[in-house]
This record gives structure tokens, sequence and C-alpha cells, in this order.
């Protein structure tokens, strides 16, 4: 493989946002004394993500980016689980969670073996604020920060994976895209990138029902990031 870049789903991937959100959020609401289900909602929020995008995508929404897509859902969500009478700016900082998301503790020494080899960006369905945030806090080094918001196209769009290799100067056989997400990968694959699988089994707790292993025929699969860093260093 002629691969030059490595693009990386984040959600999921690189980061545990379940774990980091319901972690977050207990300890707020503690602060609080507030009685809600937080994992519920926090698993609601996160399943409302594929819909909202997807009313952009049909056009039934304008170009919206992922913080505000994120902060209408939370609008919807919260007083189905008791959190209500919250100041905005409260509802603001339970939004801007996403942008505090942990890495996996693979995540951040897989990406520095990877560097020296390797341009390195994200390729997410998150916003560049939310990103350079996430980057900055958690020392994720990118050398750029690719998502939705630069192409205005939610992936698995084709225009999002092809934008990618178009602003790097490269063609789709030099780019490869690393997920934890099989139908990322298969929609990366349809337009010609390389691709690297990683195991996440503990993605979405106990509700997990997909992505337990490899389903497509992808380039390098590994269990986590610093072993897929083994194998591309090599």
């Amino acid at each position: 493989m002629d691969v030059r870049a490595i693009l990386f789903d984040v959600f999921g991937t690189v980061v545990d946002w379940r774990g980091s959100l319901i972690e977050e959020l207990q300890a707020w609401g503690a602060e609080r004394a507030l009685t809600v289900d937080w994992p519920g909602l926090v698993d609601a929020w996160r399943g409302a993500y594929a819909p909202s995008m997807d009313r952009v995508r049909h056009g039934e929404l304008p170009w919206t980016n992922l913080d505000a897509l994120h902060r209408a859902s939370l609008a919807e969500l919260a007083p189905r689980y008791g959190l209500v009478d919250q100041s905005p700016q409260d509802m603001e900082w339970v939004n801007l969670g996403w942008h505090r998301l942990r890495p996996w503790p693979d995540s951040v020494p897989g990406l520095v073996r990877l560097r020296p080899h390797y341009i390195l960006s994200p390729l997410s369905n998150a916003n560049v604020a939310l990103l350079v945030d996430m980057a900055r806090l958690r020392g994720l080094p990118w050398d750029l920060v690719l998502c939705a918001e630069v192409f205005q196209h939610y992936k698995p769009d084709p225009e999002s994976y092809l934008g990618a290799c178009r602003l790097l100067a490269l063609e789709p056989s030099q780019v490869m895209l690393c997920a934890a997400h099989n139908a990322d990968l298969a929609a990366a694959q349809r337009v010609g990138l390389r691709t690297g699988f990683i195991k996440r089994v503990t993605e979405y707790g106990p509700h997990q029902v997909r992505d337990f292993g490899p389903e497509g025929e992808w380039d390098v699969v590994a269990d986590d990031l610093e072993k897929f860093a083994a194998k591309m260093a090599a």
C-alpha cells in the first residue's frame, strides 16, 4: 500500500463518547442533586445523531453543524429524562460535553506512533470547533482537522471522503480511513480509499449490537489503535 495519510473516525473509534458523557454528567448532576437517568439520556442523545444528520442530508434542514444538531436533540430529550429548569448556560455546558470526550487509553499512544510516518487527521461528522477543542484538551496529535463541516456533507456521503483526498492532493488509494464502524469503512472503500478496522466492542456499553469484528475485506484489522499503529509503522 502506498498510504500517505490516515483519516480517523472519531466518536467511538478515537474517543469513548458514551463513558465520557455518562461519567461527566453523573458528577455534574450529583453536585446539583439532580435525579436523572444519565445513561438513558446519553443513549437517547446518541440515538438522535444519525436521524438528525439525515434531516440535513435529505434537505429537510439547511446545512447545520453537529453542535447545533446535538443542541436541538438535547432540547427535545432533556424534559423526558427530568432535566428541566436548567439555565441556558447550563444546557450549553452539557451540550459542549462532546468537545471534552476522553480518548480510549490506546488512542493517543497509537497516534503518536503513527505521526512520524503519516499525515493524520480526523474525518468526523463533528464540526471544526468541536474537534479542535477536543484535540487541545486531550492531546490528539492531528496535522489538520477535516470533517463534515468543511465539505458540508455528512458521512457516508462520498463528498466527505473524496473531499479529504482532494484537499490533501492525494489519490484515494493513498488515503486510509481508520474506523471502528464497518459501514463507514464500506462507504470509504466504495470511493477508493484504503481501510483500517479497530475493534471497539464496548462503544455502546450493554447496548452494542454491531461492529464486534470486521465485516468486510479491510486492508488492516487490529484490536486497538496501538496495535493498528504497530502494523502500519512496520
